[in-house]
């Protein structure tokens, strides 16, 4: 994990990836943090490789682009992080 790890965010080496998981109260939290992370999508021209999500939880994974989690990784995490203030469990 680097210095300029997102916070809340676990940064894997091979392949190099940044991973959270979201826990919400119910579906309606869930369902709104991934209508807020499909307009961050939008607004930043990036996604994330993985989205899985259950009723109660969203899992994120953010891979590197050119072979190294650079600031256009990162700045995603953060603001997919501020995505979920407000909503999260």
């Amino acid at each position: 994990m680097s210095d300029t790890t997102p916070e809340g965010w676990a940064e894997q080496g091979r392949p190099p990836a940044l991973f959270r998981r979201f826990a919400f109260a119910c579906y309606a939290d869930t369902r709104a943090f991934l209508e807020r992370v499909a307009a961050v999508q939008e607004e930043l021209g990036l996604a994330p490789q993985n989205i899985s999500f259950g009723t109660t939880y969203v899992n994120v994974t953010i891979a590197a682009a050119d072979g190294a989690l650079g600031e256009p990784e990162r700045t995603l995490a953060q603001r997919i992080a501020a995505a979920a203030e407000g909503i999260a469990a």
